[in-house]
């Protein structure tokens, strides 16, 4: 969600019953993009079912869907494999969402790639999306990096450790002169 507010995307978020177990969204997630529209369901599963959620979605005037969600399984396949049958073009971030099993992420993996929906990861999205460090707000971009890959939020502080030794040496050498 981080990444649709930097990059200005359009995010949909939807539950099934809002007001049920299955529903409630975690603040997090509006609070992240509160650009977000939401689009309660009435109990549908596949969020494709729900003809308020598919008017969103067509009213963006986008083709490209990036999907995520709490179970893999069922709240990105349905809708992926629903969306990818009316034309659009479906990512599903498997590292995004979940299931209650490996065994479940896999056979759900191989049966949206089978069906056609590209599976991706959080890291090739953010890449994808941002495209260059030519951007004006790149530390944002490397900020939200270390966020889900602290091994590169570690790369990124070595880096600003060395520039700053060498900032240091530098100014003892010109203050010499």
């Amino acid at each position: 969600m981080r990444l649709a507010a930097l990059a200005e995307i359009q995010v949909i978020t939807s539950a099934s019953v809002p007001e049920e177990p299955n529903g409630p969204l975690m603040p997090e997630i509006h609070q992240s993009a509160p650009h977000a529209v939401f689009v309660p369901r009435k109990g549908e599963i596949n969020a494709w079912d729900n003809e308020l959620f598919v008017k969103t979605v067509r009213d963006t005037g986008k083709k490209t869907l990036i999907i995520a969600g709490v179970w893999t399984g069922v709240g990105v396949a349905f809708p992926a494999l629903a969306a990818l049958a009316d034309g659009y073009r479906v990512y599903a971030v498997m590292d995004a969402s979940g299931d209650p099993s490996e065994f479940a992420s896999r056979i759900t993996l191989a049966r949206l790639a089978q069906a056609g929906v590209i599976p991706t990861s959080t890291s090739a999205v953010v890449c994808e999306v941002q495209r260059h460090w030519n951007h004006p707000n790149n530390e944002e971009y490397a900020a939200l990096f270390a966020r889900f890959a602290p091994n590169y939020g570690t790369v990124i502080e070595s880096f600003q450790q060395a520039q700053e030794v060498v900032a240091r040496k530098y100014e003892k050498v010109t203050a010499g002169r």
